[in-house]
């Protein structure tokens, strides 16, 4: 085989990789079709932007706790936590509520409507956040995770006092 002909099999088999691994990569293709995107924001825009803003925003402050230890509402667009939660739990918290600031839309929303709000928060996302949240949610699911059928009292429980490192008695 000549020097001429070597070249155009390498890069045959190269593409072939690299085609392989795109398919195989975190993040290659979403979850959801642009009519859920258009379904949930309709549904976003009626029920969760009053709380979490027209554009996913959060409030201002949603990381600081009031008296009581609660929060604000997060933003949803990818620039707070909410990719650190598995579509089941997501889809627990819109259904379920969550603590005493958020409501349970069960009895207003169908699943099919809930997942349609969580592929418009998504559609938000930056891809390396969407992969990251790939990864978590996969963890998630291969943890069996059951949440049951009761709201929860937080999303993420109040830190260790900040008396003693770690929370624990001197």
């Amino acid at each position: 085989m000549g020097r001429g002909a070597v070249w155009p099999a390498v890069v045959l088999a190269l593409t072939a990789g690299l085609a392989g691994c795109a398919q195989d990569e975190p993040g290659a293709e979403r979850w959801y079709d642009e009519g859920q995107v258009v379904r949930g924001e309709a549904l976003y825009q009626q029920y969760c932007a009053q709380c979490h803003g027209v554009a996913g925003d959060g409030a201002e402050n949603w990381r600081q706790r009031d008296a009581s230890g609660r929060t604000g509402p997060p933003p949803l667009n990818g620039t707070g936590h909410t990719w650190h939660h598995g579509k089941d739990e997501l889809r627990h918290f819109i259904r379920h509520g969550l603590g005493p600031g958020m409501p349970p839309w069960r009895a207003v929303l169908s699943d099919d409507e809930v997942t349609a709000v969580i592929a418009y928060l998504q559609h938000w996302w930056p891809e390396e956040i969407y992969q990251a949240w790939q990864r978590y949610d996969a963890r998630f699911r291969e943890a069996g995770v059951d949440l049951g059928e009761e709201p929860v009292p937080q999303a993420h429980p109040q830190p260790p006092s900040s008396e003693t490192p770690g929370g624990s008695p001197p």
